[in-house]
């Protein structure tokens, strides 16, 4: 099974606040989005992260992360993954690591980034794009300006855990697909 998210924001104070998460400390929330993964993600599922793994800049902390999740990680770079500078980071932790990707599954594109785009490759097909970056805020905003097929696979929008393509899947076949 292929599994999405986005905006984890381990070890990341800040984020409770900021995001409105319902933890009273970030070891909570690290523990509680730990054991939502693990409950979700199989050891030989595919996960993708869609960016802002962790607040943390010491790869060592990333490793550790890393080494308590379930799964073959891809990483889809966001705006705060400076771990991946630090020469103590082991870059084996990911299957691998790139800046957009698009991913077929059941004749269906799926193009992951971790901004949200108003228009992607596929955009007049069947298919979706799945981002994160802007967490819960300006929902209205999003809902409004962004097609329907861009699906927000943020933490905050998936309650705490990775979303499945098949739930996905499941999402598409319910919208009508744009012609030109």
């Amino acid at each position: 099974m292929q599994y999405f998210i986005a905006d984890t924001h381990f070890k990341h104070q800040n984020i409770l606040k900021l995001s409105n998460r319902p933890f009273a400390t970030i070891e909570e929330h690290d523990e509680a989005l730990i054991k939502n993964w693990n409950g979700t993600v199989k050891p030989d599922d595919e996960i993708y992260i869609l960016g802002d793994f962790t607040m943390s800049r010491k790869g060592k902390d990333a490793n550790a992360l890393l080494s308590r999740l379930n799964g073959k990680k891809y990483l889809i770079k966001g705006n705060h993954e400076h771990y991946l500078n630090d020469p103590e980071f082991d870059m084996s932790n990911y299957e691998w690591v790139k800046d957009y990707f698009e991913l077929r599954y059941d004749k269906i594109q799926f193009v992951l980034f971790h901004y949200p785009i108003l228009e992607w490759n596929g955009f007049f097909q069947k298919s979706l794009h799945l981002y994160g970056h802007v967490h819960n805020t300006r929902e209205d905003y999003f809902t409004n300006t962004l097609d329907a097929r861009a699906v927000n696979v943020g933490v905050d929008m998936t309650h705490f855990k990775p979303i499945a393509i098949t739930e996905l899947v499941e999402y598409l076949n319910t919208l009508d697909t744009p012609t030109r």
